[in-house]
């Protein structure tokens, strides 16, 4: 990367942002983050839009997937990494359950994640009539909200797995009409996730807000990807990510070069220290004997008792 950061632009990007950066043909750039200091250095080097996914399931929290996530997860990290941005749309992902289950829950879930978290948007996972009323419900309300088609990992179970979506007509053209169906319902933009490239360029072309896409090809008007598998940080690499750093590497080398210093002695050395002068030290040893010795002694002497009986 060239030390000339950030390279973004300098005024706070809004959802009408990311609307003016598709009609000019230029690509948006987003990446997740799920705490202060990824948010922060992912804001200085550029990007557009930060995501605070329900992905921290795996990245962070050690799950196998996204469904364990609760609303206090995501109101927790969401609120981190809002408060290390000052420039970038921060949109929040709401997981599993915190609106499928009843429109008021999702409409007060998602006024969490903006008055608690301090997002800017929010993002849900399909288009369902209900999800789709609940966009609408949303988006009156002033909440800006982000639709994800495609893939859509919260129903991984009922997709059978991690697999790519709209690979035969019938499917493909769902996705389309869903895009669409978004886009009226409200959405300010839409995830395409593990879509055929061509595909997704032809969503781009049919909507008026900008796609996202996450494996799903370059036509798509802007890209997202995990922070974790794009830096190295995690032993699974999926097939839409590349890897622009091996920090894993990076750090077992200086985790080991500070186990190896601490073992021989060498860490800390005379820079992570502070001395103290033997005469005031000797001072100190008076005092403390003559404010706390009789105590002290008393103590040890009941100590003794203690494990005699």
């Amino acid at each position: 990367m060239s030390a000339t950061v950030p390279v973004g632009p300098a005024t706070r990007v809004t959802t009408w942002s990311l609307q003016a950066l598709k009609e000019a043909q230029r690509p948006i750039v987003m990446l997740t983050a799920y705490d202060f200091n990824s948010a922060r250095l992912v804001e200085t080097a550029g990007v557009d839009a930060v995501l605070v996914g329900d992905s921290l399931g795996m990245t962070m929290l050690g799950h196998s997937s996204t469904l364990p996530v609760t609303m206090d997860d995501m109101v927790r990290a969401t609120a981190a990494v809002s408060r290390a941005c000052s420039r970038v749309l921060v949109v929040a992902d709401m997981p599993f359950m915190s609106y499928q289950a009843e429109y008021t829950e999702g409409v007060r879930n998602a006024g969490r994640l903006l008055s608690e978290g301090g997002a800017h948007a929010v993002k849900l996972e399909g288009a369902t009539a209900d999800t789709l009323a609940l966009v609408s419900g949303l988006s009156g309300a002033g909440i800006p909200v982000m639709g994800h088609i495609g893939l859509t990992p919260q129903s991984v179970n009922a997709l059978g797995g991690y697999r790519t979506q709209g690979k035969g007509p019938v499917t493909a053209a769902q996705i389309i009409a869903d895009a669409v169906m978004l886009e009226e319902a409200g959405a300010f933009a839409v995830v395409l996730e593990c879509v055929p490239a061509e595909l997704a360029a032809r969503v781009s072309d049919v909507v008026s807000i900008p796609t996202i896409g996450i494996g799903a090809g370059a036509g798509c008007d802007g890209q997202v990807q995990v922070f974790h598998d794009i830096l190295g940080l995690g032993e699974f690499l999926p097939r839409h990510a590349a890897r622009y750093a091996d920090l894993s590497a990076e750090i077992l080398n200086a985790v080991g070069s500070y186990a190896d210093d601490v073992r021989d002695g060498s860490f800390p050395g005379d820079g992570q220290t502070t001395h103290l002068d033997a005469e005031t030290l000797a001072e100190a040893e008076l005092l403390f004997a003559a404010e706390f010795g009789h105590d002290h002694d008393q103590c040890d002497d009941h100590d003794h008792e203690d494990v005699a009986r």
